[in-house]
């Protein structure tokens, strides 16, 4: 512990909100300039006023699955994109579909800081398992290693035995893809008597990492960390050799808000993942992921100062469909909103015979509060519900707002 890929990592508190203070109102500006979503989205709102966190949380969101319909609407980036696409250096497709931009210049996803983290150095040859076709990722992983002045085998997604035969030639260092395929490859180096013994590092992403494939990776003395990004953000969060929570990069600036909101929770509790990033060719504003996480309390003990979560928790996108109808996390917010006095609330959707029912258990000091939330509930939903009220505190810390208890057909 104790090597870091540069300064910003042990910043001070002090320094990293200095730091922000002088860069959000630039980007603020920059958006409302050169991207025509946030020129509309942010009429009225002077950027130089946008100095801190708080100041941040009152800007709208924009939203996953608004930007795709927006991208339908005025191809081929929906307005946020602040750099024209004949300066680009590669677009990219994501499920949705979604299409990214790659602006130009080293190391654009920022995955050099949690490449370094991981282990690997300059002359150290990657074995990159992320696809190359469509989607960044195997970009975003390339970028990351030639920063650090590593060489790259692009060994893209599949073909498990020629993996093996090419890394048993080339000697890897470092390997990264999902979780499992190393797995994979591994296993098939064993049954063809191959020596994969270069192979000590790892750095997945992109599917879940579990306990008993970390277990399984430490029996065999190898050091696999884990990182969370997306095709729109890049680099969001690293997990460091402590393995406590994934450290925030310092390139976006991370809000755990509750679902269906833009209002941020407080710390530990679990809420969707809302970035906005610092990056000028693309920039994104308060973009809602749809992901769950949490903020962790205090910091790394590596040494690096920035904020942890929790990592990847789940979706934030639980609507659902009730007696023919949309039942939204936006509606359960509007029911809160109209009821003063109640903190959090779960809406269960169950089936009562073959009739859909639905629950709105939600925590008050004051059990008389169920009648206004029992027409708050049919008011925003249009639907009839019950209510149960319960004591502060004794909903799950999950994140889920809606939870869809009916049983998936067969």
């Amino acid at each position: 512990m104790g090597e870091f890929y540069d300064a910003l990592e042990t910043r001070s508190a002090d320094a990293r909100e200095a730091a922000l203070a002088a860069a959000l109102p630039r980007q603020v500006a920059h958006a409302r300039t050169r991207a025509p979503h946030y020129a509309r989205l942010l009429e009225g709102v002077d950027p130089a006023a946008v100095t801190d966190m708080a100041a941040l949380a009152r800007l709208p969101l924009t939203r996953k699955s608004a930007l795709i319909a927006r991208q339908a609407e005025d191809p081929p980036f929906g307005g946020v994109v602040a750099t024209p696409m004949a300066k680009l250096a590669r677009v990219f497709a994501s499920p949705g579909p979604l299409y990214e931009p790659e602006g130009e210049g080293p190391d654009y996803w920022r995955y050099a800081r949690a490449l370094f983290a991981t282990g690997l150095r300059a002359g150290e040859l990657l074995h990159n398992c992320f696809a190359y076709h469509f989607t960044p990722a195997g970009m975003m992983l390339e970028g990351g290693a030639r920063a650090l002045g590593c060489p790259v085998f692009p060994g893209g997604t599949g073909n498990t035995e020629m993996q093996a035969r090419a890394a048993a030639h080339l000697r890897p260092r470092c390997y990264s893809g999902t979780p499992d395929f190393l797995k994979a490859i591994l296993e098939k180096g064993d049954e063809l008597g191959l020596d994969l013994s270069s192979i000590r590092l790892g750095h997945v992403t992109g599917g879940a990492y579990l306990p008993a494939l970390r277990e399984w990776y430490a029996a065999r003395g190898l050091t696999v960390l884990q990182s969370y990004g997306t095709a729109d953000l890049g680099l969001v969060a690293y997990e460091s050799e402590a393995r406590e929570g994934l450290i925030l990069d310092e390139g976006v600036v991370v809000e755990i808000v509750r679902p269906g909101t833009g209002d941020p929770v407080p710390d530990g509790e679990v809420g969707e993942v809302v970035v906005t990033t610092l990056n000028p060719h693309h920039p994104l504003l308060r973009f809602a992921t749809g992901d769950l996480s949490a903020i962790l309390p205090g910091a790394s003990p590596c040494g690096r100062t920035n904020r942890r979560i929790r990592g990847w928790m789940g979706r934030a996108d639980q609507a659902t469909k009730v007696r023919g109808m949309f039942v939204r996390p936006e509606q359960v917010a509007e029911i809160l909103r109209d009821v003063p006095g109640v903190g959090r609330a779960r809406l269960v959707v169950s089936l009562e015979g073959e009739r859909d029912a639905m629950l709105l258990r939600a925590e008050a000091a004051d059990a008389g509060v169920a009648p206004a939330l029992e027409a708050a509930l049919q008011a925003r939903t249009k639907l009839r519900g019950a209510v149960e009220v319960v004591p502060p505190g004794s909903l799950p810390n999950d994140g889920k707002v809606i939870d869809d208890t009916r049983p998936v057909p067969g």
